[in-house]
């Protein structure tokens, strides 16, 4: 497997499994408790670290297809005042946008890594991504964020993401499968399928990031529609993936899902 680098943190190919925690600037988020604004963003993510997250992604729109669009300005906005709350917390920071415009904001601070839930399918973007020479976080997209509509289709997407990267020459990138209902085409039963056939994309040999936190398919599973009720199953879940083979889990719960994963890789110990 390629391992993935971010600065001196080692991702994948046998290194532990790492924590990336969520910070949301935006209001909209379908998750309440993970929205955090002005001087609380730095004692948030303070927080965090000390409960065990190796990374914190911070993002300041609503990627939900039900959430009320925010122009890119007030993304941008919103990302700038964020991470200068960063500065000085010694947090290694990934940036969650999809706009070259806010992502070219975002590289005039300290920021580590890039996470791309577009999988670098604009070129403007991918080239400002290469330019920068940051290891990056992307998601399966054909042609838009979570376009895939079936197990085929996300291979597909991801063997293009890949593509890109070399086109590019990204060298230092984690594949997300994009679990969730990016597209109105998707349904709660590809998320499952996408998480009983996790184990199917080490075949791509890089480093895979899980991204389940809280969200839709696992409320519907267990009739529970908040997603301030999910941490249950958002946990399980998460266990049953590290068996499947994920190197980095993203979460808004970092106390809850670090013990997991110490549970988890405690019981994976041999002797």
């Amino acid at each position: 497997m390629h391992q993935c680098t971010i600065k001196g943190l080692k991702i994948g190919d046998g290194a532990p499994v790492r924590t990336m925690g969520v910070i949301n600037c935006s209001p909209e988020s379908f998750f309440r408790g993970s929205y955090c604004s002005g001087k609380d963003i730095g004692q948030r993510s303070m927080e965090m670290m000390a409960q065990g997250a190796d990374i914190i992604d911070i993002g300041a729109r609503s990627t939900s297809p039900l959430s009320p669009p925010v122009s890119p300005s007030c993304e941008a906005e919103r990302m700038v005042a964020a991470l200068g709350e960063l500065e000085g917390t010694g947090a290694i920071i990934s940036v969650d946008t999809m706009r070259p415009v806010v992502l070219q904001r975002c590289l005039k601070f300290d920021i580590h890594a890039i996470n791309d839930i577009n999988g670098l399918a604009d070129p403007e973007y991918a080239k400002i991504a290469a330019d920068s020479g940051l290891p990056c976080f992307l998601m399966a997209s054909a042609s838009a964020p979570g376009d895939s509509t079936d197990l085929a289709g996300t291979f597909d997407a991801l063997q293009l993401v890949i593509s890109r990267c070399d086109a590019f020459s990204v060298r230092e990138y984690v594949l997300d499968p994009g679990i969730g209902l990016w597209d109105p085409g998707r349904t709660t039963a590809l998320d499952w399928q996408l998480c009983r056939q996790f184990h199917e994309f080490k075949k791509f040999n890089h480093p895979l990031l899980v991204a389940i936190s809280r969200k839709t398919f696992i409320g519907d599973l267990l009739s529970r529609s908040l997603p301030e009720e999910r941490l249950a199953g958002s946990l399980a879940l998460t266990a049953i993936l590290l068996s499947k083979g994920a190197n980095i889990v993203r979460c808004h719960d970092v106390k809850e899902t670090r013990d997991t994963i110490t549970v988890y890789e405690t019981m994976e110990k041999t002797g």
